[in-house]
């Protein structure tokens, strides 16, 4: 899953990219409110964290901006928190609202959260037969027994999953795991998902190469 954090705090931002990276997720972190209106409609981002006092452009209109063309969840993490700066936000279309300063450990539920709401996932656990997978705790076990995964792998593993039983396509699949920064080789996403396949054998479900179109977790 990717996510993009919209923040021009430069300290605040290598914070919160630093943690959702350790989580497992690809992350973008954009400074100026202009750019980022741009950016969170031209990728495939799963959760967008955005301050309201911006650079370039106001985190509300940005927000309005978002809304106009996308159902993207939205959190807002502001040091703004009169009811009013509230209220404004929501009505604009936020998903949730959470002021400055702030414990990290809930600010990691409530993308964990908002992201599994934007799937249209109530529970964080994905199972695919004997495949368990918790994105609250990051573990994945196979038969009852822990797999261990790199970051990447499990990155992978997730979007597959939730998506379990229907084509995803390869541009969609780099983009939720791959950020901008991120240097990736040509044949990246095809080395993690041979990694993959091999540490699900014998007994986990199959990734299947549909030719010309993507990827595919067999729920069967």
């Amino acid at each position: 899953m990717r996510v993009l954090v919209v923040e021009d705090d430069a300290a605040l931002a290598r914070g919160l990219v630093a943690s959702l990276r350790i989580a497992g997720f690809a992350v973008d972190h954009e400074p100026d409110g202009a750019v980022a209106a741009r950016v969170a409609l031209s990728e495939p981002y799963s959760l967008i964290v955005l301050d309201i006092g911006l650079p370039g452009l106001s985190g509300f209109e940005v927000l309005r901006r978002i809304r106009a063309a996308s159902a993207v969840p939205v959190l807002i993490l502001t040091a703004r928190d009169a009811m009013t700066d509230r209220v404004q936000g929501l009505d604009l279309g936020a998903d949730d609202y959470l002021a400055k300063p702030f414990a990290l450990p809930e600010f990691e539920a409530r993308v964990r959260a908002l992201i599994r709401r934007g799937q249209g996932l109530r529970s964080p656990v994905l199972q695919c037969g004997a495949l368990v997978l918790d994105r609250s705790s990051g573990t994945v076990t196979l038969d009852g027994a822990v797999l261990p995964l790199r970051r990447r792998e499990l990155a992978v593993l997730g979007v597959l999953m939730a998506k379990a039983g229907q084509v995803v396509p390869k541009e969609r699949l780099s983009g939720e795991v791959f950020g901008f920064d991120d240097a990736v080789a040509p044949n990246a996403l095809e080395l993690y998902v041979a990694r993959l396949r091999k540490k699900l054998q014998p007994n986990g479900p199959e990734i299947r190469t549909i030719r010309g179109l993507g990827y595919l977790l067999d729920a069967r």
